[in-house]
């Protein structure tokens, strides 16, 4: 990889998800929560997924927030938190929201 590459092709990688490391998995009252905080302006993105089965068909939420973390654990360990609060308050309903 060259010098400019690695300066800046990787900053395109972090926005919207994309490029994003994904955690383990976590299941909560049915639906499974995908943290997948980015690298942003040097600290990670809350960023994340929910995603559950609904009628046979799969399901998926996915939602980022402006809180950031300077280590990446701690990015996750909020992100799964915010999901669960999301799933809390929302439940099913989170599906049928129409993105903005």
């Amino acid at each position: 990889m060259s010098f400019w590459s690695a300066l800046f092709g990787r900053r395109s990688e972090g926005k919207a998800g994309k490029g994003a490391k994904a955690a383990d998995p976590v299941d909560y009252k049915g639906f499974t929560i995908r943290a997948a905080p980015y690298k942003n302006n040097g600290h990670y993105q809350t960023a994340g997924t929910i995603e559950r089965e609904v009628g046979g068909v799969h399901k998926e939420h996915r939602f980022i927030r402006a809180d950031a973390y300077a280590a990446y654990d701690d990015a996750v360990t909020f992100t799964v938190n915010k999901a669960r609060q999301i799933i809390d308050l929302q439940g099913e309903k989170i599906f049928d929201q129409t993105p903005r």
